[in-house]
């Protein structure tokens, strides 16, 4: 059976991406690219929808020579979407038209490969939502990007508790935190 996990790089206040910043804040580090480009951090099938299809594979075709795209062009990759049509252009990408949920529910029972998202806000909810997922990884980065921040990773989900399993600081600035996800029907009881 295969896992599942949610990978996000957030800002501080919990932005996916700011208007007029640079890819990751202008912040990545030769420690975090070399994690980022590391063997383990490969060997998975990437799960996105669309906009991060349109995105990430326009980012490719424009730098097919950058290590971290090549590395990615070369992954298997499944996007959904009912607007992309066949044949896809980045090479490894299977389009599955149906209910994500499900479509995932199959590949985890199917499948041995890890499973990872890649970006895609509303993918993500709908798989955490469902109780599919079986990390929850955030980068960190040291930047609050309150009057230029877009897509709030947080809103929208379900309450979950998140039980830390791995920590880790890149170039003395940028922190990792990798929970276990427990999705719940409304906050705990608390001592009163």
């Amino acid at each position: 059976m295969a896992s599942l996990m949610v990978d996000f790089i957030i800002s501080l206040d919990g932005y996916a991406s700011a208007d007029g910043w640079p890819g990751f804040w202008g912040m990545e580090g030769p420690e975090y690219l070399a994690w980022l480009d590391s063997e383990g951090e490969k060997q998975h099938t990437s799960l996105m929808g669309a906009t991060t299809y349109r995105l990430m594979s326009g980012f490719a075709a424009q730098a097919p020579d950058d290590p971290g795209f090549a590395a990615l062009n070369n992954m298997p990759k499944t996007v959904f979407s009912s607007t992309l049509q066949t044949p896809l252009t980045w090479q490894h990408t299977e389009l599955v038209r149906g209910d994500a949920v499900e479509a995932v529910r199959h590949m985890k029972r199917n499948t041995a490969q890890p499973l990872r998202t890649l970006g895609s806000l509303s993918l993500c909810r709908s798989l955490l939502t469902a109780g599919l997922v079986d990390r929850f990884r955030l980068v960190v980065f040291p930047v609050i990007t309150g009057a230029t921040g877009q897509e709030r990773i947080f809103d929208g989900l379900p309450d979950i508790r998140l039980d830390l399993i791995d920590s880790r600081t890149f170039d003395g600035r940028l922190q990792l935190l990798e929970y276990v996800p427990t999705v719940l029907d409304g906050p705990p009881a608390g001592n009163s």
